[in-house]
């Protein structure tokens, strides 16, 4: 995956689990509508989530939060199951250390780590990564102006810089585009909004991300009012081969 090139997911559809693309030296990348996947989750949600996926779900007030997370549990259990060849009930998920505290809300895995993933949703749109190394996604929904524009005080200081020479007009989608490209890769990092939003460059540019030294990052192409990003941990050679990190 090259730096900065816009990606884009294929949309999960009832059967599409089946045969899921290699991930051949780029992330594997879904995007799920809850709307247009309530029929699956219907059928199948009862048989693949386990106990604590279902609490989560039931203890979700809003109608739309919980159709969304169950879309985006169901398709990233149909998805993982068949990436390693297991039942998708019987597929483990996991939580590893926080690398800032050693508390278990680090990145989400399986056993063994033998494929990474990442989830993220929002407003009823879920995207999903799935890559040999370490891997994180975010989508955002474009915010309010004021919004934008407070929040976006709390980046970089270039990247707030850049925004504020925006039109306003342009601001929201900029933030949005940026605030993606960071939780991307904090989540890959594994430590989320631990890590101070004002401490990477990754750039407000669009089709252009900063370079991060060991990591790809990359915008995803979703819906209007949306945006999207990916970051992947660069594969690690030794001795002429390469191996997961």
């Amino acid at each position: 995956m090259m730096a900065g090139v816009v990606r884009w997911p294929v949309e999960l559809r009832d059967g599409g689990w089946e045969q899921p693309p290699a991930m051949a030296g780029a992330p594997g990348l879904w995007l799920v509508r809850a709307q247009a996947f309530k029929t699956v989750v219907a059928r199948l949600a009862d048989s693949v989530l386990d106990g604590v996926e279902k609490e989560r779900a039931a203890a979700l007030r809003a109608v739309g939060d919980r159709e969304t997370y169950l879309a985006g549990h169901v398709g990233l259990r149909l998805l993982l199951g068949v990436y390693l060849g297991i039942p998708p009930v019987d597929v483990m998920l996991q939580r590893l250390p926080c690398p800032l505290c050693g508390q278990p809300h680090g990145r989400p895995v399986v056993d063994g780590n033998p494929v990474h993933f990442s989830l993220s949703h929002s407003g009823g749109l879920c995207l999903l990564a799935f890559a040999r190394t370490p891997v994180g996604v975010d989508i955002e929904a474009v915010p309010a102006l004021e919004m934008a524009q407070e929040v976006g005080a709390c980046l970089h200081p270039r990247e707030a810089s850049e925004l504020r020479a925006l039109r306003a007009v342009d601001q929201p989608a900029v933030f949005a585009r940026v605030w993606a490209r960071k939780e991307a890769y904090l989540k890959g990092l594994g430590v989320g909004l631990g890590r101070s939003m004002s401490l990477d460059y990754l750039g407000t540019a669009p089709d252009a991300v900063a370079d991060v030294p060991g990591w790809t990052i990359g915008d995803v192409a979703v819906d209007d009012g949306y945006a999207a990003a990916v970051a992947v941990q660069a594969e690690v050679v030794v001795s002429g081969m390469s191996g997961r990190s």
